[in-house]
C-alpha cells in the first residue's frame, strides 16, 4: 500500500486536538504544575514522603482546582469534567499525590456529595473541599474486595439512643488498603450491612469519625498501618476495624435510603440489588479518574522512552559508518509506536467518557435516565480495565526499551512502573470489571428481547446462527476465498467492520453458551463459570470497538473544525497524521486478535499475512513524527527531567558487537 508522506503539523495544533474539550483546564494545570514543581525526593522515607504529599495536597487546595468539581452551593464551580481532567494530569508528576487527592476529593468528598443530602453537604463538604477534614473511603474488606454487596461490616440501629453501632465481626471484615487511614484521615465513609432488628436491607454508607482534632484515634476504632508497598508510598494506606463504635442516626448518607427515629426504613428504590447498584453507580467518577491517570502515566513513559530512543545509538550502519539511533530500528519502533497509537486512542476515548459523565453529573444538567447512567457505568468499567492494563504493559515495554537506564530510579520509569501496578486492581479488579461489563451487555440483550424489539434482536440472532454455521461448516472461511469477496485491509471501513463483527460475534457466542443456564434443572453457576472466558472475550471486544469509534469520531471532529476555520485543528496536517496513528492502532488490535479472525473465518490466511507488513509500514512512516506525537501530550518539562535524556553517549564506532551488548 503506497501512501503519501504525512507533513508534520505544528505541535500546538496537534496538542489542541489532543487536549480536547477541556484544553483550557489542561493549560491551566500545566502552568500550575510548572510553577509549583511538586516533585518528591526519591530518597524520602515513608514518613517523609507521606508528610510531603500532605503538604502538596495543600498546594492543590490553594490552587482552587479541587473546588471546581463540586456544586456551586458549597463554593464549587460544577465543572465535573474539568476537575477529572486536571486530576488525571497529576499522573505526569507524583502518583502518590494523585491517589491521595483522589481519595480526599474523588472518593471521600464525592461520596458525601453524591450519597449524602443537604444535612451532610452543609456540615462537611466545605471543610472537605478545603482540605481541613481529611477522610477515607472504607469499602474494601480483607475478605470481600470485589463482592461489596456481601461485605461483613455491620451497622446496627439502636432505637433507644437513635444511633448506629458499627462493628467488625471478624478479621476478614476489616476495611483494608484504605487510603488516608494510617496517618491523616479523621473521618471515613464506611460501607456496612444495615441491620434494623430482623430487617437487613443491604449495604449502606455511613460517616464514621476515626480521630479527634489532635489526631488521636477514637475509642472503638482500630487503625493498622499497611506499611511499605510496591509503590505509592506517599499514601498512608491502612486497615480499619470497629468495635461498638456509635454514630448518630444522621450519619447515614441518606440520598437513596433513610432510617427514621423509630427505626422505620424507607427508600426510593424498593429492590435491594437495584438500590445497591444505583448507589455504586453514582461513584463512577472514581473509575473514570483512574483510567485517566493510567493513560497519563503511559504517556509519560512513552515520552521518556521515545526521547531516549532518538538519542541512544547502537551498532554501526555499514553504509554511513555511523551508529544508528535505536528508534530507527524497526523492532524498536514495533515496541513503542503501536503503544503510542493506542495511547492516542485511549486519550480520545477518555475524553468522550469524561464528557458523558459531565453531562450526567454536572449541576444544572437534566437528570439522566437509567439507560444513560447504565451505559456510562458499562463504559467506565471497560475503559478502566483496558486503560490500566495498557499502562502496565506500556510502562514495562518502555522500561525495557531504555535498557539499563530505564532500570535506574533517577530516570523515572521504575517509579511509574511501581506506582501504577495497583491500578489494575483498585477501583475494581480488571477481570471482575470486564465480567460486570459482559453481564450488563447480556442484560441489555435480555431487555431488548423482553421489549420484543425486532430491530434490536435480529442482528444478534443472525450472529448466533452465523456463528453456529461457521463453526460447523467453515462456510465463512470458504466465502472469503471466493475472488472479489475479500477486501483490501487498507480499507478503513473494512477494518471498522472487523472490530464491530468481533464485538457482535463474541457476544452472540457468549449468549449461546449461557443459554443452558435458563433451562430447568441445570446448574446456573456451573454454566456461568464454564463460560467466563467467553464473557471476558466479549467484553474486551466491546471495548475495542468503543475505543475505535472514539478515535474515528475525534478525527471527524478535527476535520469539521478545520473546515469551519475554528481554532481546534485548523492545521489540516493534523488530520493526516491522526489518520495514520488511527490506522496503526486499529491494525494492531486486529493483529493481536488474528487467531480469532482466522478461527472464525473472518479473515483468510492470505489476508492475515498482510497485517504485520502494514503495521511495519506504518511504524516506519510514523517514526519521524514520534517526538512530535509525544510532545503533543504537553507534559511539563520539569516532570520529564531524567539524566538519561541529558545527551547522547555514543559508543566508539570500532567497538565490537560483544562490547556493544555488554554496554547495554
Amino acid at each position: 500500500m503506497t501512501r503519501t508522506p504525512v507533513p508534520a503539523p505544528s505541535v500546538d495544533a496537534l496538542r489542541h486536538v489532543v487536549d480536547g474539550r477541556w484544553a483550557n483546564v489542561r493549560d491551566e494545570t500545566r502552568e500550575e504544575m510548572g510553577r509549583h514543581g511538586l516533585s518528591a525526593d526519591p530518597d524520602f522515607t515513608s514518613e517523609q514522603y507521606r508528610a510531603w504529599v500532605l503538604e502538596a495536597l495543600k498546594v492543590l487546595v490553594a490552587s482552587g482546582r479541587p473546588h471546581t468539581g463540586f456544586d456551586p452551593s458549597v463554593g464549587g464551580k460544577g465543572d465535573v469534567g474539568g476537575v477529572v481532567t486536571s486530576f488525571a494530569m497529576l499522573a505526569y508528576g507524583d502518583l502518590s499525590l494523585l491517589v491521595k487527592a483522589g481519595v480526599q476529593w474523588g472518593l471521600f468528598g464525592g461520596a458525601v456529595q453524591v450519597l449524602g443530602t443537604a444535612r451532610h453537604h452543609d456540615r462537611y463538604l466545605r471543610s472537605i473541599i478545603d482540605g481541613e477534614l481529611l477522610g477515607c473511603f472504607a469499602m474494601t474488606e480483607t475478605g470481600h474486595g470485589s463482592d461489596v454487596q456481601h461485605l461483613h461490616t455491620t451497622a446496627t440501629y439502636d432505637r433507644a439512643t437513635e444511633e448506629f453501632v458499627i462493628d467488625t465481626p471478624h478479621p476478614g471484615a476489616r476495611k483494608d488498603y484504605i487510603g488516608n487511614a494510617a496517618r491523616d484521615g479523621r473521618m471515613a465513609v464506611v460501607f456496612a450491612q444495615l441491620v434494623i432488628g430482623d430487617q437487613k436491607p443491604g449495604v449502606h454508607a455511613f460517616l464514621v469519625p476515626l480521630r479527634d482534632e489532635n489526631g488521636t484515634v477514637l475509642p472503638g476504632v482500630e487503625v493498622t498501618d499497611d506499611g511499605r508497598k510496591a509503590g505509592l508510598n506517599g499514601v498512608d494506606n491502612g486497615r480499619l476495624a470497629f468495635s461498638g463504635v456509635r454514630i448518630p442516626r444522621e450519619n447515614l448518607l441518606n440520598h437513596f435510603a433513610d432510617v427514621a427515629a423509630d427505626g422505620t426504613y424507607s427508600s426510593s428504590i424498593e429492590n435491594e440489588t437495584a438500590r445497591f447498584f444505583t448507589m455504586l453507580g453514582t461513584l463512577v467518577r472514581g473509575r473514570i479518574s483512574v483510567a485517566g491517570g493510567a493513560g497519563a502515566a503511559a504517556q509519560k513513559a512513552l515520552t521518556l522512552a521515545i526521547r531516549y530512543g532518538e538519542q541512544r545509538r547502537q551498532f554501526t550502519n555499514p553504509s554511513t559508518g555511523e551508529e544508528t539511533a535505536v528508534l530507527d530500528y524497526l523492532v524498536h519502533q514495533r515496541k513503542l509506536l503501536p503503544a503510542l497509537a493506542t495511547s492516542y486512542a485511549l486519550q480520545f476515548t477518555q475524553d468522550d467518557l469524561v464528557a458523558r459523565m459531565h453531562e450526567i453529573q454536572a449541576p444544572g444538567k437534566p437528570k439522566a435516565g437509567a439507560r444513560e447512567q447504565r451505559q456510562l457505568e458499562q463504559s467506565a468499567a471497560g475503559i478502566k480495565a483496558i486503560a490500566t492494563w495498557h499502562a502496565t504493559a506500556t510502562i514495562q515495554t518502555c522500561r525495557e526499551a531504555c535498557g539499563g537506564a530505564g532500570y535506574l530510579e533517577e530516570n523515572l520509569l521504575p517509579a511509574l512502573k511501581a506506582d501504577t501496578d495497583v491500578f489494575t486492581t483498585f477501583e475494581g479488579d480488571n477481570t471482575v470489571l470486564l465480567q460486570l461489563l459482559a453481564k450488563e451487555l447480556l442484560s441489555d440483550y435480555g431487555r431488548t428481547i423482553k421489549k420484543g424489539n425486532p430491530l434490536g434482536i435480529a442482528p444478534l440472532l443472525g450472529r448466533q446462527l452465523a456463528s453456529v454455521g461457521a463453526e460447523r461448516t467453515g462456510l465463512a472461511s470458504l466465502l472469503r476465498r471466493i475472488p472479489g469477496v475479500a477486501l483490501d485491509l487498507g480499507d478503513r471501513k473494512r477494518r471498522t467492520a472487523l472490530l464491530r463483527t468481533r464485538r457482535e460475534d463474541t457476544l452472540a457466542t457468549a449468549i449461546r453458551h449461557l443459554a443452558p443456564a435458563m433451562r430447568k434443572g441445570n446448574d446456573e453457576f456451573a454454566v456461568f463459570n464454564a463460560s467466563q472466558d467467553l464473557l471476558l472475550t466479549a467484553a474486551r471486544a466491546h471495548v475495542d470497538a468503543l475505543v475505535e469509534e472514539s478515535f474515528r469520531n475525534a478525527i471527524v471532529r478535527t476535520t469539521e473544525s478545520s473546515e469551519r476555520g475554528t481554532s481546534m485543528g485548523t492545521d489540516a496536517s493534523v488530520k493526516g497524521l491522526l489518520e495514520r496513528v488511527y490506522d496503526l492502532h486499529v491494525l494492531s488490535v486486529i493483529d493481536r486478535e488474528r487467531a480469532w479472525y482466522l478461527e472464525t473465518g473472518r479473515l483468510t490466511a492470505a489476508e492475515s499475512q498482510t497485517i504485520r507488513p502494514l503495521v511495519n509500514e506504518l511504524c516506519v512512516e510514523l517514526r519521524p513524527h514520534a517526538r512530535l506525537l509525544t510532545d503533543a501530550f504537553g507534559i511539563p518539562e520539569g516532570w520529564l527531567s531524567a539524566p538519561m535524556l541529558d545527551g547522547p553517549a555514543p559508543l566508539p564506532v570500532e567497538a565490537g558487537v560483544a562490547d556493544v551488548v555488554a554496554a547495554g
